[in-house]
């Protein structure tokens, strides 16, 4: 009766483990790959037409920022950047001066730009759109990212992982009318990213 009852247990637990075994290695294998944005390699540019015939720049020199990819699952990645907008550098003084001002992005009531991405769909190996919303001077939109990585970020983790992506975005959608025959209302955003693994 004891042997009995032994090997019952034993059998048991060689069931169990067969069952939880497949579990334990799925859970390993998705486990989300973490990153932080490494600043002193990463910049954020804003482009807008300038009385439609050339453009002006304004740039986010600082950031701070992390991404989250879970292998084989690229729609339940998650990218959170902010940008400082009281650092915003533009080409001229008076540009430097709007564009810190009440008018736009109003530096004073709102010091930071923030990037929330909540889905990745990769369109290639390296390419890809992210989903997300974008809050600047209090106001947030939905907005999609364009992205190209040096590498396949599902695949990556030991290694810093380089990427950049463009947006168009409508000025006036974030409370920013000014200026309107003047300054375009599109504008064009790009973000040059280095991405260190956790």
């Amino acid at each position: 009766m004891i042997e009995t009852l032994a090997s019952y247990r034993h059998r048991l637990g060689l069931a169990l483990l067969a069952l939880l075994l497949p579990t334990c290695l799925t859970a390993q294998s998705t486990a989300a790959i973490s990153y932080t944005l490494d600043a002193s390699a990463s910049s954020v540019s804003a482009r807008v037409p300038f009385f439609g015939l050339s453009s002006k720049t304004a740039r986010f020199p600082r950031m701070e920022g992390t991404v989250s990819v879970v292998p084989g699952a690229p729609e339940r990645a998650l990218v959170d950047v902010t940008f400082d907008a009281e650092a915003i550098e533009a080409p001229d003084e008076t540009t430097l001066r709007r564009l810190r001002g009440e008018r736009f992005f109003w530096v004073e009531r709102y010091p930071t730009i923030r990037f929330v991405g909540r889905s990745l769909t990769m369109t290639s190996a390296t390419q890809g759109r992210v989903t997300g919303e974008l809050t600047a001077r209090g106001v947030t939109q939905p907005e999609t990212l364009d992205v190209t990585f040096t590498g396949d970020p599902t695949e990556a983790g030991s290694e810093a992982v380089s990427f950049s992506g463009e947006m168009e975005i409508d000025r006036r959608q974030y409370g920013m009318k000014s200026y309107q025959l003047i300054v375009g209302n599109k504008v064009k955003i790009k973000l040059n990213a280095r991405m260190v693994p956790n």
